[in-house]
């Protein structure tokens, strides 16, 4: 059986490595999933986030890393069982200079820019927070972002607090900070959003084996150890294994 699944560069969920091998904690996860459910052939597909759910909608491969789940994108796509839990959070020049530590927060500061990747949930959620489009650039990679904060052209790169995290480690804390927005501040009642895999709503059978591989795997030692590899620790995994 081949599978074909698409991601995206965003470290440390995906990503491609110089020998054009695609790792990253979603990638490792999917594989040991898809190999239960006897998969031989496992093809990685590399895309943009504003072409997840189109591809996978039109046929173009079988199922998406996970990404946050959405009613809106739930009319599209059928979603397995959530795989992780996260909190936004955003990336900042070393220091902060701006002071940002939430939407709210940099809706306040009317000279602050906030780059988000289209398509992603974080303009939703700056939007209720009442920044305003003009305080919003979007990209389409994330690339461009990380390089927009460094050069000052925005002030903050809204992504997972994970995410950012493993990024400014990875870049150097004289360039970058990470800065985890905390419950409650951006007006929120819940602590964090959920992700899943994402399939074509007209075939069930591969969703459903998926998710009963994932319902025997998720939250055990192997899956811990192999997250932790990724910086994704007992807060992300947690909150999915008590649903």
């Amino acid at each position: 059986m081949k599978v074909t699944i698409a991601y995206i560069e965003e470290p440390p969920f995906g990503w491609t490595e110089t020998d054009c091998i695609a790792t990253g904690a979603d990638i490792d996860l999917a594989e040991v999933v898809l190999r239960a459910i006897g998969a031989t052939v496992i093809e990685h597909r590399l895309t943009t986030f504003s072409e997840l759910l189109p591809g996978v909608e039109a046929g173009r491969w079988d199922m998406n890393v996970p990404l946050f789940v959405t009613p809106e994108r739930a009319n599209l796509v059928a979603f397995s069982v959530p795989v992780w839990a996260m909190r936004d959070g955003f990336l900042v020049r070393a220091g902060n200079p701006k002071s940002l530590d939430s939407y709210a927060s940099l809706a306040k500061r009317k000279d602050a820019r906030l780059g988000i990747i289209a398509g992603q949930v974080q303009h939703d959620a700056a939007k209720a927070s009442r920044v305003s489009e003009n305080q919003i650039e979007v990209f389409e990679h994330q690339a461009d972002a990380i390089e927009a904060v460094r050069s000052g052209a925005i002030d903050a790169y809204a992504s997972t607090a994970l995410g950012n995290r493993v990024l400014a480690d990875r870049i150097g804390g004289s360039v970058f900070e990470a800065v985890e927005h905390k419950p409650g501040t951006n007006g929120k009642q819940h602590e964090f959003s959920f992700g899943a895999f994402s399939f074509n709503r007209r075939g069930s059978g591969l969703r459903d084996a998926v998710n009963a591989a994932l319902r025997t795997y998720l939250g055990s030692p192997d899956h811990r150890a192999r997250m932790a590899k990724f910086g994704m620790t007992r807060n992300e995994i947690d909150p999915v294994v008590a649903r």
